[in-house]
């Protein structure tokens, strides 16, 4: 549980006090976030090796999956949205959250695969 929620402040896995991230990102400003190169209180590499974060692409894919499925059996099941709304709602909602899923995705590939 205490690393559930090391892994949603976005915190180092090793002294699980610096930030994994420099800025946050603004998707009205399309800008992504930017990740810092090492903990800046521990000195731990967050990049392992060239294409490391390539497998958190498939991380970040099920985060979006799990979010459409929350969100159509809410929608269709709960509220009874016709299936054009539905539709838009996923659209939109995985444009809205494509920040959130890209940062939440290599956090956790980087706790994955930590050398504590």
């Amino acid at each position: 549980m205490k690393q559930a929620v090391q892994i949603l402040k976005g915190k180092c896995p090793k002294c699980k006090e610096g930030e994994i991230f420099k800025s946050k990102g603004n998707l009205l400003r399309f800008k992504t976030p930017v990740m810092n190169a090492k903990c800046p209180k521990c000195d731990f590499k967050f990049q392992r090796e060239t294409g490391f974060f390539i497998g958190s692409m498939y991380v970040s894919y099920g985060i979006a999956v799990a979010e459409t499925i929350a969100f159509f059996v809410i929608a269709w099941f709960g509220f009874h949205i016709p299936w054009t709304y539905i539709y838009l709602g996923v659209i939109s909602m995985i444009i809205l959250c494509s920040t959130f899923n890209y940062k939440l995705s290599r956090i956790i590939w980087i706790y994955l695969f930590c050398d504590k």
